[in-house]
């Protein structure tokens, strides 16, 4: 028993002073991943320092509003029931200046801006098939309707 106490208490010992965290070789390896085919942009976004920012909370609702050092702004208000305001921007890495809107209420968030993606349009196809169905609304449920095929 007492060898098998100085054994495990030696593989412990050991193990704490061969931690690879602790060897040169491993931090030698241990280098920030690489991703090919992007980009790698500096920025000053890390000595980034506020320049402005404003908190108002009320019972009714609140506002606030924040501006960095690096172009990044936004600003919000919001009322007592859960209904919310606000805008923000920044400039992207190619340059470009980039704002959105939003409102949040009873109807889910509503983004608005250039930056956003726009589904394509509707088909010629669905579009009459929509209006062909508005304009043939179904029969009413419990009569009965004698339907005729091709014709």
């Amino acid at each position: 028993m007492i060898v098998f106490q100085a054994v495990m208490i030696s593989v412990i010992l050991g193990m704490a002073c061969g931690s690879p965290l602790k060897s040169p070789i491993f931090k030698s390896l241990a280098r920030p991943p690489v991703r090919v085919g992007v980009p790698q942009v500096r920025s000053d976004d890390v000595n980034a320092v506020v320049l402005s920012r404003t908190d108002d909370v009320r019972p009714d609702g609140f506002d606030t509003s924040l501006e960095t050092s690096n172009s990044i702004s936004g600003a919000a208000s919001g009322d007592a029931y859960g209904n919310i305001h606000g805008s923000f921007s920044w400039v992207s890495p190619e340059g470009v200046p980039v704002s959105l809107t939003y409102v949040a209420d009873e109807n889910g968030y509503q983004p608005q801006g250039d930056a956003l993606p726009t589904p394509p349009p509707v088909p010629i196809e669905i579009k009459r098939a929509l209006a062909y169905i508005a304009a043939h609304p179904p029969a009413p449920e419990g009569q009965n309707v004698r339907k005729t095929i091709f014709g």
